[in-house]
């Protein structure tokens, strides 16, 4: 019988001291080892790294997320790596982790649930981060895994609160300028003019991040993950600045391909709500019932946790709350 697969969680980790225990002790029961990789704290990270049982390597930062993470995944040496950042948690199917491990090589992608300001639903992403030995990453910013195998999904559900903007505000500026020198040297690759525009938008540069998301638009594969939230957030973005002729046109042009998104049904809705507050005289024969069908639409199709950048409630509560509202709007307008 061959022996059991050895597991490790791999971290790459500067200045992380709020947070650190949490991820470490949530995942600590499922894996054989903690390798965590410093890169330059000058606070209790890597006390806290060990005494949470860890092992601890460093590298001074060298301004490259694939480098750093493809030398913690050298570091442990493991035939399957978890990779968690230090504001991640997991919050569910641990448990489950050994038994998936025993499976095939595959890219196994987890339930990344952002929790953010303003908003009690997060916004779920299902990236690859149970990599088997030998998988490496490339990219500076935004990094991706490099690999011919297929990605299935795992029962791991992790939660992450760095988009918080107590802890996003000091991350801002890093990205901003690595994205900008991997734009440089790749200008026409849509992942990153996608993740360009919303740093842009982190930063309050609304025009820039809407030409950048419209560029990512014109190019981006139609089979990839990412292009749902590219969507959604590009028609979000036009109509919260007035431009919403070109958030419905956007819409018109996706509306074949998002049959089955609640996320892309409730932002229509929510755009085709405004423009009911907009022309008040095309309000009750247009653009009203349209919104009102475009909710239903959501409640039809239900939730779609495993779609990319969805957020909870959109095919369910947050619908419904919705729909109440134009179902009101529409009895006091025929009242």
């Amino acid at each position: 019988m061959p022996p059991a697969p050895r597991i490790a969680a791999t971290l790459i980790v500067r200045n992380e001291e709020r947070c650190l225990a949490r991820c470490l002790e949530s995942v600590a029961p499922f894996v054989d080892r903690m390798v965590v990789l410093d890169t330059g704290s000058t606070d209790r990270t890597v006390a806290i790294a060990q005494a949470a049982g860890a092992e601890v390597h460093h590298l001074p930062w060298p301004d490259d997320f694939a480098e750093a993470r493809n030398h913690v995944l050298a570091c442990a040496d493991a035939d399957w790596n978890l990779m968690l950042d230090a504001d991640e948690w997991i919050s569910a199917g641990g448990e489950q982790l050994r038994r998936w491990c025993g499976g095939p090589p595959r890219l196994g992608s987890v339930c990344i649930e952002n929790e953010t300001d303003g908003s009690a639903q997060p916004t779920r992403s299902w990236i690859p981060r149970l990599l088997p030995r030998g998988t490496c990453y490339e990219g500076r910013i935004h990094e991706q895994v490099v690999s011919s195998l297929p990605i299935t999904p795992t029962p791991i559900h992790v939660g992450h609160d760095g988009y918080l903007a107590a802890q996003k505000a000091r991350k801002i500026d890093r990205n901003y300028q690595l994205l900008q020198r991997e734009l440089a040297e790749q200008p026409d690759n849509p992942y990153l003019m996608f993740q360009f525009g919303m740093e842009a938008q982190a930063r309050r540069d609304l025009p820039t991040a809407c030409d950048y998301l419209q560029r990512a638009l014109a190019t981006a594969p139609r089979e990839a993950g990412w292009r749902h939230p590219l969507v959604t957030s590009a028609m979000t973005l036009m109509a919260y600045m007035g431009r919403r002729d070109e958030a419905l046109a956007l819409a018109d042009a996706e509306f074949p391909y998002w049959q089955d998104s609640p996320d892309y049904f409730c932002v229509l809705g929510d755009i085709l709500f405004d423009q009911a507050l907009a022309e008040p005289a095309q309000a009750i024969g247009h653009w009203l019932p349209l919104a009102q069908a475009a909710w239903e639409r959501c409640l039809a199709i239900g939730e779609r946790p495993d779609l990319d950048g969805s957020v909870a409630g959109r095919g369910s509560y947050l619908a419904q709350q919705s729909l109440d509202i134009v179902r009101s709007q529409l009895a006091t307008l025929a009242a």
